[in-house]
């Protein structure tokens, strides 16, 4: 049965798309079954693991209207073992359309158990706000992978974050657990960088990653060619960044 990981941050631009990709495809590289779930109405993972627009038949938004169509939208990528259910904009109506649905918060966890068997890990690139499709996603996953930007007010929103957890934990999933926090855009150069990834351990001592992911021109440009980073430079200092981190993930949670 497959484990179920949200990437999420309630704050935009912090590398939950880029890690979401890189990890899912540094994993499959290892022989991981993985399935990657696009719930970002823009798209960007669909893109980023080299799906175009016309190889949609279904994407997210059909699975939620109908679970029956999971199996239909899972797309499999270039890379082996990466599969991916795509996202396309018009996912930014199921806002709407979930709220007035009946047991709204589980639509996602159903559908997703219909598939969870097939795969080792299932990580779930979700959008930047704690709106009904978040709350859909945190209510299937088992546990949260959190990346967070090394920057001035990343504790803030951290903060938050760890409370919206806590409250989805105790009326909706009480097995829902932090799998792990993720420093990225670190840049050991700066003063700024190393402190805030010092205060983030001195807070959450167990639950941050040894691996850090570096600010890196070659993870930047990896998604315009919709390539993960293993496949666009396997050499580079992110590539290496993100096999380390699957390193730690499999450690953990394999032994």
């Amino acid at each position: 049965m497959g484990k179920i990981i949200a990437v999420t941050n309630q704050k935009g631009g912090v590398g939950k798309t880029t890690t979401a990709v890189n990890l899912s495809a540094s994993l499959a590289y290892k022989g991981k079954r993985i399935l990657l779930v696009d719930s970002d109405p823009q798209g960007n993972s669909t893109s980023g693991v080299g799906v175009e627009k016309e190889q949609i038949k279904y994407s997210l938004y059909d699975c939620l209207a109908d679970s029956g169509l999971i199996q239909a939208a899972i797309i499999k990528t270039r890379q082996k073992n990466l599969s991916v259910i795509p996202s396309k904009n018009d996912l930014s109506a199921a806002e709407i359309e979930l709220a007035g649905e009946n047991d709204r918060e589980f639509i996602l966890k159903n559908a997703l158990s219909t598939v969870k068997n097939q795969y080792d890990y299932i990580f779930i690139d979700s959008p930047p706000a704690l709106g009904m499709l978040t709350i859909n996603i945190l209510t299937a996953s088992d546990s949260v992978l959190i990346p967070i930007q090394c920057e001035y007010y990343a504790l803030e929103g951290l903060t938050q974050l760890i409370s919206s957890i806590q409250t989805i934990k105790k009326s909706l999933n009480k097995g829902l657990d932090i799998e792990g926090i993720l420093a990225t855009m670190y840049d050991k150069r700066t003063n700024l960088s190393v402190q805030v990834f010092d205060e983030i351990k001195n807070h959450f001592p167990d639950k941050v990653y040894q691996t850090v992911i570096p600010r890196n021109v070659r993870l930047s440009e990896a998604p315009s060619y919709g390539q993960p980073i293993l496949k666009y430079d396997i050499t580079s200092s992110g590539a290496e960044a993100y096999f380390s981190l699957a390193r730690e993930f499999l450690k953990n949670n394999e032994g």
